[in-house]
C-alpha cells in the first residue's frame, strides 16, 4: 500500500496544433514529453497521446467532445495526473481539472518540478524557486467571483477574492526580493570564483548541448570525473567545473559540463539560470555536444544555438561541434555520419562511450586553443621578476639574453597570453 501513496500515476498529452507556426515534429515532441515525465520520481506515466487540433479552444485548449473523450480514458486508467505538452493558461487549467477531475502541470510547471528536484548548490535551489515563485505569480486567477456577486457592487473595489489574490501576489513578491538579494551575494561570489580562475592560466573549455545529448557522459570520459550522466533529461543542473590535462601531451583545461538546454525552455528559466549559464560566456571555447542518432538533432541544434544567442554568446567565441552517441547509429549510417564531419572543419564524430573519434576532437581542441601566436621582443626589469617567472612557467619564452638594466626575451604567445600578462 505504501507503494500506491507514493508513485502518482501520470498521463502524457501533446497538443499538436496544425496552425502553430512554431510546430514541432507530433512523435517526436510526444516522445520528448513522456522522457521528460520519466525524469520526476515517483511518476508513473501509465500512458501518452497526441491531440491534433485545428487551433487552442480559449477558455479549455480542447473542443468539448475531445474533453469527454479524455475523461473517460482517464478514469478507466486510474489517471491523477495531466502532463500537457506545452503552455495552459489558468484559466484553461482551472476548467480542465474541473472537468477531468485531475491535477495538470503544463511543459512550463513540469521542467520547473523536475529542476526543483535536480538542485543541488544554493545557487541552483534560489534559482528554482525564484523560477517557480514567477511561474506562481502568472497562476492566481479570479476564483471567488461568486463572493463579489453576494455583496453587488460594480467590482470597482476589490472584493474578498481579489483582495486575496492581491495578497498572494504581495506575498510572492516579497519573496522574490528576499530570494533576488540572496542570490545577488552567491553571484558575487561566483564571480570572485571566476576573476581567481582567469588568473589561473588554463582556459575554460564549456559542454553545452540539447538536454541528454551525452555531455556529462563525455565530461566523466576526459576528466575521470563521476559526474551523475544517466540516460535522462536534466540529468545535471548546477555547472561542474574540474581542471583536467586533455590526453596526447594537451593543454591544461578547465573543463564545464552545463545545464542542458531544451525547446521552449521556459523565459523564467532561462533569465534564472543566466548566472549559471554565465560559465559559457567566460568560456574561451564552447563545445556543442549534440546526440547524432537521434531523429531531431537538427531542431535541438537549432534550439541550442538559439539560447546562446539570448545569452550574448560572443560571435568571436570559437566553437567546435561534437556529434556524439556514433555508437547508437547503425554501420552504414555511422560511416557516413563519420565520413561527412571528417569533410567539416570544426565538426568531430565521436562515442563518449566507446571513445571512438576523441583523439582527433583533443587534438582540435588542443589546436583551437592554442590559437594565432605572436613573436614580440620583451625588455623587462630586474625588479620584474614575477612577470619573468610568469612567461616561463608559461612557456612561452623562446630565448632570453641579460643586459645591464635586466632581460631582453623573446616570446612566441597567444593574444590571451599577451593580455594576461598585462593583467600581472
Amino acid at each position: 500500500m505504501e507503494h500506491e501513496t507514493q508513485v502518482t500515476r501520470a498521463w502524457v498529452l501533446h497538443p499538436d496544433i496544425t496552425g502553430a507556426g512554431d510546430r514541432r515534429e507530433a512523435s517526436s515532441a510526444l516522445e520528448e514529453a513522456v522522457a521528460l515525465a520519466a525524469a520526476l520520481p515517483n511518476l508513473e506515466s501509465v500512458g501518452s497521446t497526441t491531440v491534433r487540433l485545428s487551433k487552442a479552444q480559449p477558455g479549455t485548449l480542447f473542443g468539448t467532445g475531445k474533453i469527454e473523450e479524455l475523461r473517460a480514458m482517464f478514469e478507466a486508467n486510474e489517471v491523477e495526473l495531466v502532463l500537457i505538452d506545452g503552455p495552459v493558461s489558468p484559466v484553461q487549467q482551472r476548467n480542465l481539472e474541473k472537468a477531468w477531475k485531475v491535477k495538470i502541470l503544463d511543459r512550463t510547471g513540469l521542467i520547473l518540478e523536475i529542476f526543483s528536484d535536480r538542485a543541488r548548490t544554493r545557487e541552483g535551489v534560489l534559482q528554482v524557486e525564484m523560477a517557480a515563485l514567477s511561474y506562481q505569480r502568472t497562476r492566481l486567477v479570479r476564483a471567488w467571483t461568486h463572493l463579489e456577486r453576494q455583496r453587488g457592487g460594480l467590482g470597482f473595489v476589490g472584493g474578498p477574492g481579489e483582495t486575496q489574490i492581491e495578497a498572494d501576489r504581495r506575498a510572492i513578491d516579497d519573496q522574490l526580493v528576499r530570494l533576488r538579494r540572496q542570490l545577488a551575494k552567491v553571484v558575487k561570489t561566483r564571480e570572485l570564483h571566476r576573476k581567481a580562475r582567469a588568473k589561473v592560466p588554463f582556459p575554460i573549455v564549456a559542454l553545452v548541448g540539447y538536454t541528454n545529448a551525452g555531455k556529462s557522459t563525455l565530461f566523466n570520459r576526459v576528466t575521470g570525473a563521476d559526474v551523475m550522466a544517466k540516460d535522462m533529461l536534466f540529468a545535471t543542473l548546477d555547472p561542474t567545473m574540474r581542471a583536467v590535462e586533455l590526453p596526447n601531451n594537451g593543454p591544461e583545461v578547465i573543463l564545464s559540463d552545463t545545464v542542458g538546454f531544451i525547446s521552449d525552455l521556459p523565459t523564467q528559466l532561462v533569465a534564472s539560470f543566466r548566472a549559471t549559464l554565465e560559465e559559457v560566456l567566460a568560456a574561451d571555447l564552447v563545445l556543442h555536444v549534440r546526440d547524432i542518432s537521434h531523429p531531431e538533432t537538427q531542431h535541438q541544434s537549432e534550439d541550442v544555438t538559439a539560447i546562446l544567442e539570448t545569452l550574448g554568446l560572443s560571435e568571436a567565441t570559437p566553437q567546435i561541434e561534437i556529434w556524439n552517441k556514433i555508437d547508437l547509429l547503425s554501420g552504414e549510417d555511422r560511416e557516413a555520419v563519420v565520413a561527412k564531419a571528417a569533410r567539416e572543419e570544426a565538426i568531430f564524430a565521436v562515442s563518449a562511450v566507446s571513445g571512438q573519434g576523441l583523439d582527433e576532437m583533443y587534438a582540435a581542441i588542443g589546436q583551437s586553443l592554442a590559437g594565432d601566436k605572436t613573436r614580440e621582443q620583451l625588455t623587462l626589469a630586474f625588479a620584474d621578476g614575477k612577470g619573468r617567472a610568469w612567461l616561463f612557467k608559461e612557456g612561452v619564452v623562446e630565448s632570453e639574453t641579460q643586459t645591464e638594466d635586466g632581460f631582453e626575451i623573446t616570446v612566441l604567445w597567444t593574444a590571451k597570453q599577451r593580455a594576461q600578462f598585462e593583467s600581472i
